[in-house]
């Protein structure tokens, strides 16, 4: 019989790599449809309702640690992101280009945050690692997509300006 904290362990690994796939699809598929505001800065506030999880207190870790933790996803995993991340304007909408390094670096993040959560588990129980991961991804996302509105607005502006300067 096996020890059910690898079948929780298994488990976390199939889960992370089924999701993982979805947002990789997910983005692809959101390439081929213009994007909005709405769509650019939904998802960190739906994400942000996670912190709620820190009501519960086996999720809580250090201040210290989820302070890292989200420094890590906001100054490392966040700029590949940014870099490879850029829309364009198609007629009278905003697209995202499609990069060819997306998937990439995509599973490159999802390989180096596996890796890391093996180092942290066996000092941290599983909803400890769960919510110091959170804040590592809420710590990568949040930039970006911070970065993705700002290119979007400047697109929108010059759009704008140039419909202002023509009509």
């Amino acid at each position: 019989m096996t020890h059910p904290a690898l079948w929780s362990q298994l488990g976390a690994v199939v889960f992370s790599g089924v999701m993982g796939s979805a947002l990789i699809v997910l983005r692809l598929r959101a390439a081929k449809k213009p994007t909005s505001l709405r769509k650019i800065v939904i998802p960190p506030l739906g994400m942000s309702t996670g912190f709620l999880m820190f009501a519960f207190p086996p999720m809580r870790i250090p201040w210290l640690w989820g302070t890292a933790a989200f420094a890590i996803g906001l100054l490392i995993f966040a700029f590949p992101l940014i870099v490879t991340t850029r829309m364009e304007r198609r007629e009278e909408e905003i697209y995202i280009k499609r990069s060819k390094a997306f998937v990439f670096i995509l599973a490159i993040l999802f390989a180096v945050r596996f890796a890391l959560r093996g180092a942290v588990e066996p000092y941290l129980t599983v909803p400890q690692t769960g919510a110091l991961f959170y804040l590592l991804a809420f710590g990568m996302i949040l930039p970006w997509r911070l970065a993705m509105l700002g290119e979007y607005l400047a697109l929108k502006r010059n759009a704008e300006a140039t419909e202002r300067t023509s009509g």
